[in-house]
């Protein structure tokens, strides 16, 4: 690590001058005489460390502490004091201080503390700096999205995302609401502070209420130490609740008094938690039906779709795929280390005619696959997973014929109309297994029996386990 730059503030000549002597060889020093010098010198240059001292004429050292927050400067501060004001040592403490040490100096704990603050200081500036990078990932301008479903997206979430409004994103599995929920988050106030995303339905029923909201020491069996939960750990910042429609009724009680109070206990507690979180959830699931079934309650349905945000599924927003194509030869190549390809005529009308059922997931997952197992220096149709290839075995890809006089005059239901036949013809090659079926199809089960569902296909799949 670089010599940290350290500002010494002291009214005491002969102080400063031996905080020079002690640190000389470990830092780049400034002295100051008072705290308006510090103030003026603080706001002209960075520093990675100040040290304070208390008791001074003019501004005092707490009083230039509480400037230096309120101005944003935020190097940690090693406050300096006598033995008899050590009281208010700790005072300056809970206004933002580093740490303090008392006069006349132990100087090894001089130099230790003065090494903590600097590492302090350090990832401090990693962090904020890796913020801003992810920030930039996230920025609107790189959301990928031309069309006009995009572009009502786009519009929506700008000006949603600077206030506290809990959002509730929907659409089909795979359409992308965890990145625009971080865009949300990147472009709030709260963008400095934490995004804690979790997918509800990747954790069972019986643990999802812990990992959210913590829980006290012996609350159950293997709770062997109290345990901080996600809500916790989002606290002045942003907690994505991804699959909302997966939480069970208990935890959806709990996560409505947070959205209605702020407060919570953890598992096993009586103590209230206090917390300033924003909600951002998201579900791929009909949470009307939900709401008829019972399976999700009514009064937190409300409490969440304050503003909802639907995102178009990639078969209505075909003017943006060859944008995301470009986009995931890109950051696939740099990703796995192969330097960038482009698609052959075929293979690219192969992947502009396809449905996507899984939507820009799948897109991802299949430009990843092409450009792992390529081994020329342009993609070609052996290159697609044979669903889209219409390699032997596998499902042709189809395409409307526009003289047919029977065709749909809607291009989402021409969509449908193909979704259906392929996913019969799935089927039926699967012996109605809907795992085997799923592969075939280059999706997962839950996508396929959601689209089965609106499609009103029935299953007759009764085996326990596909």
């Amino acid at each position: 690590m670089e010599r940290p730059r350290v500002l010494v503030v002291d009214d005491e000549n002969s102080v400063r001058e031996s905080l020079r002597l002690v640190l000389k060889d470990r830092a780049d020093l400034t002295l100051a005489a008072s705290g308006e010098a510090a103030l003026e010198l603080a706001a002209a240059r960075g520093f990675d460390v100040i040290l304070l001292d208390i008791l001074m004429p003019g501004i005092d050292g707490l009083e230039t502490l509480e400037r230096l927050r309120t101005q944003g400067h935020g190097p940690p501060v090693i406050m300096l004091t006598a033995t008899k004001t050590v009281k208010t040592a700790v005072r300056a403490m809970k206004l933002g201080a580093f740490d303090y040490v008392t006069k006349p100096f132990d100087i090894d704990e001089l130099v230790l503390l003065v090494e903590r603050a600097a590492e302090s200081s350090a990832l401090l500036q990693e962090v904020t700096a890796l913020r801003q990078e992810v920030g930039q990932r996230y920025s609107f301008d790189n959301v990928i999205g031309r069309s006009a479903g995009m572009q009502a997206v786009l519009d929506t979430v700008s000006r949603v995302a600077p206030l506290r409004t809990t959002v509730l994103l929907t659409g089909e599995s795979g359409t992308g609401k965890e990145v625009i929920a971080k865009a949300i988050h990147y472009h709030s106030p709260r963008a400095g502070g934490p995004l804690v995303a979790i997918n509800c339905a990747a954790i069972p029923d019986n643990l999802l209420e812990s990992e959210l909201f913590g829980h006290e020491r012996g609350a159950f069996t293997d709770a062997h130490a109290r345990k901080i939960g996600h809500f916790e750990s989002a606290h002045r910042g942003t907690i994505f609740l991804d699959e909302i429609g997966e939480m069970n009724p208990g935890t959806q009680a709990k996560l409505l008094r947070v959205l209605e109070q702020g407060t919570f206990t953890r598992v096993g507690g009586s103590q209230l938690v206090t917390v300033d979180v924003r909600v951002i959830a998201a579900t791929n699931r009909d949470l009307d039906k939900s709401m008829q079934d019972g399976s999700f309650r009514p009064d937190l349905y409300f409490r969440l779709n304050v503003v909802a945000i639907h995102l178009p599924p990639l078969r209505d927003r075909r003017d943006d795929l060859p944008l995301l194509i470009r986009h995931f030869l890109k950051l696939k190549a740099a990703t796995i280390g192969l330097p960038e390809k482009t698609f052959e005529r075929d293979a690219l009308d192969c992947l502009l005619r396809y449905a996507w059922p899984g939507n820009v997931r799948e897109l991802e997952n299949v430009i990843e696959r092409a450009l792992a197992l390529s081994q020329g220096s342009t993609l070609t149709m052996n290159d697609l997973p044979p669903h889209l290839a219409g390699a032997p075995g596998a499902l042709p890809v189809r395409t409307v014929n526009a003289a047919d006089p029977n065709r749909s005059s809607s291009l989402s239901a021409a969509v449908e109309q193909l979704e259906h036949t392929l996913i019969l013809e799935a089927l039926a090659q699967a012996d109605h297994n809907q795992t085997r079926a799923a592969e075939i199809l280059g999706t997962t089960r839950r996508i396929l029996k959601y689209k089965m569902d609106k499609l009103g296909i029935q299953s007759q799949d009764n085996s326990e386990f596909t």
